[in-house]
């Protein structure tokens, strides 16, 4: 995924979304496409999580484009009182693998837990990127002047056409103004993280209400940016995949929701 096309995707994000506090929310994942540069138009390409989907003719790819979906594979989702299990299993002649996500709620604990395992079935090594869009909403609070993203080391980025909604200091990611419809405050790359698991640590804060969230993981990341609307902030921090013909990776992210800083 190239970011530099995030700015239709704001484009695209203002036109079909209510402008009241209501949003899309929630951790929305979304994998690289494999095989994309080598198919040829009308051929099949692999999206994790869709399945084998069509090459249009275009001039490269765009994740918010609609491709049409060649094998979906089986999908198999199971439901407990604390968790939802999606199961994708696809087999095809190239690509084929076994992916598992578990969304779960911990007992006892303001905590949720996102659990991914990608078994490789198929005849080709399965090599991609992973990003989570995080479209959070904290108390339906639109985004602006009392929002705070953050990190546990000092983050650099420069702010694409948007530096007057905020800035960064030090290690925090400021809101100077409130964002109206079609306002965006974005970061195309952030800058500071290692290359240890330690580093996949943000939180956000809405010292307006107290709300706050801590979001972790077990995985270095490989890359971050951030995107935020009027109805959403969204930290976005990448992680690599790899997984050659027989084997299999899992990952865990997690969310930790806290009551952090309130203004009087």
């Amino acid at each position: 995924l190239e970011y530099k096309g995030h700015s239709y995707f704001g484009q695209w994000f203002d036109k079909y979304t209510p402008t009241s506090h209501d949003a899309i929310m929630g951790p929305v994942e979304d994998f690289a496409p494999v095989g994309y540069d080598e198919a040829k138009v009308g051929e099949g390409f692999l999206k994790i999580g869709i399945g084998i989907v069509s090459k249009p003719k275009e001039p490269k790819y765009f994740f918010v484009n609609p491709y049409p979906i060649i094998n979906p594979g089986i999908w198999k989702v199971k439901k407990k009182t604390n968790q939802v299990e999606f199961v994708q299993k696809l087999d095809d002649k190239e690509y084929s693998y076994q992916y598992k996500k578990t969304v779960q709620l911990v007992k006892g604990k303001p905590e949720m837990v996102l659990l991914h395992t990608l078994k490789n079935t198929g005849k080709r090594t399965i090599e991609t990127e992973v990003y989570d869009h995080n479209f959070f909403v904290l108390d339906k609070q639109l985004v602006g002047i009392g929002y705070i993203v953050k990190f546990p080391y000092q983050v650099t980025g420069e702010a694409r056409g948007s530096g007057e909604f905020g800035k960064i200091q030090d290690k925090e990611i400021i809101f100077t103004k409130d964002l109206a419809k079609n306002d965006h405050l974005q970061y195309l790359a952030l800058r500071g993280f290692s290359t240890s698991a330690k580093d996949y640590d943000f939180s956000v804060e809405n010292h307006n209400t107290g709300a706050a969230v801590r979001v972790t993981s077990d995985q270095p990341v490989s890359r971050f940016a951030f995107w935020s609307a009027h109805v959403t902030i969204c930290p976005e921090p990448y992680i690599n995949i790899k997984v050659n013909p027989g084997e299999e990776i899992s990952w865990k992210i997690f969310y930790d929701f806290y009551a952090g800083e309130k203004n009087n």
